[in-house]
């Protein structure tokens, strides 16, 4: 889906980086719908056309924490357990 943002040609003109605003526009979408857990890591890198290493980086660039919890680790340590008994 192709979505059109219309911003007033005046506003446009203030912006310092205008070559690139397209692209910013989707990172400072992709960082906030992250940061409020719309998205996963997975769906940043995929909107972003990154791999899972450079999504996490440009994560961390953004001063972005990982949404990982107690209970991501716990079921991480849970997985890490049951492959190593294989």
């Amino acid at each position: 889906m192709d979505v059109i943002v219309s911003i007033p040609d005046k506003l446009v003109a203030s912006l310092a980086e205008r070559q690139n605003l397209s692209r910013r526009m989707l990172e400072a979408f992709a960082v906030e719908s992250y940061r409020s857990e719309r998205l996963s890591l997975g769906q940043v890198a995929e909107l972003l056309d990154l791999s899972l290493d450079e999504a996490n980086a440009f994560l961390k660039r953004h001063r972005v924490p990982l949404n990982y919890d107690l209970d991501d680790l716990r079921e991480d340590e849970t997985a890490i357990q049951m492959f190593l008994r294989k």
